[in-house]
């Protein structure tokens, strides 16, 4: 009587990439009650790590308005501050410095006000002069939505609408604003300059994808 030897390491296919994940020599006599146990253990467990890649992946999209978009893997999502807020994510700080702030307001179709009045009210809620900031501003369309995007860096005067104001010196901001379909979406984030700034290609990454 012979027996065929079989010896193979264990693959899964997990996000688009492959990883030998346990090398271990599989030893069983084919069509046995061994074999047929160690191959329903090894699809048990692949079926398992895949749905905690999808439960995975679901935790970092989030829609607002007609836009799904998907955070960057080191950026945090947390609990929307006020009810205004349709999102929130907390950017990890450069060296140094505290965390950024990335706020997503929608209103609804037609409502939020126009591009140049919002850019203007951002850009004034800096204690300088408007030339004194350093901004930059950007128009482009992106698979047929215009996004308009604004960097500024100052003292940030922070704190509720209509509240006591609290200055932060060396702060930066870098917004954005969707022209959707369903209505603008306004992008606002606020922090540290050197955690912003240094944030910024991200954060355009992340919005342009979430249109394309």
């Amino acid at each position: 009587m012979s027996y065929k030897i079989r010896k193979e390491p264990f693959n899964l296919q997990w996000a688009g990439w492959t990883k030998t994940l346990i090398q271990i020599p599989l030893t069983f006599v084919q069509s046995s009650p061994i074999c047929f146990c160690m191959q329903f253990a090894r699809s048990f467990l692949i079926s398992a790590m895949l749905l905690v890649a999808i439960s995975a992946s679901a935790a970092d999209s989030f829609t607002v308005s007609e836009f799904s978009f998907e955070k960057p893997s080191d950026w945090k999502k947390v609990q929307p501050a006020s009810s205004m807020r349709k999102a929130q994510l907390a950017i990890p700080s450069a060296a140094g410095a505290d965390d950024g702030e990335v706020v997503f307001f929608y209103f609804g179709k037609g409502q939020g006000g126009g591009i140049r009045a919002n850019l203007d009210r951002w850009i004034g809620q800096f204690k300088e002069p408007k030339d004194q900031l350093g901004i930059e501003e950007e128009s482009k369309t992106v698979n047929g939505t215009k996004v308009t995007y604004l960097s500024a860096k100052g003292t940030l005067m922070t704190g509720r609408p209509f509240g006591p104001k609290t200055p932060k010196a060396d702060s930066a901001m870098v917004a954005a604003i969707l022209e959707g379909k369903e209505g603008s979406v306004f992008i606002k984030t606020t922090g540290p300059a050197k955690t912003v700034i240094g944030a910024r290609d991200t954060l355009k990454a992340m919005i342009e994808k979430a249109l394309k």
